[in-house]
């Protein structure tokens, strides 16, 4: 991982496209600014994660009822 330290105003670019702007320092909190291009997406890391976590829980859920299905068949069957 690469570790800057910036001032609030300075910025760091990505690539050549994407910038990232110290927007302003509150205490412990740091407020960022992303110019990229559209095309390019952002989200919150804890985003990503609910998302991923949600995705999983819905797998789950879909596997158990297609488990709860086929028992139900070998039921009808005997």
């Amino acid at each position: 991982m690469l570790v800057l330290s910036r001032k609030k105003g300075q910025s760091i670019m990505i690539h050549d496209n994407i910038e990232i702007v110290i927007s302003a320092i509150e205490g412990d909190q740091v407020k960022i600014g992303i110019k990229a291009p559209s095309d390019i997406k952002i989200y919150r890391k804890e985003l990503i994660e609910a998302i991923q976590q949600s995705n999983q829980e819905a797998l789950s859920a879909k596997l158990d009822l297609s488990k709860l299905k086929n028992m139900m068949k070998s039921a009808e069957k005997s």
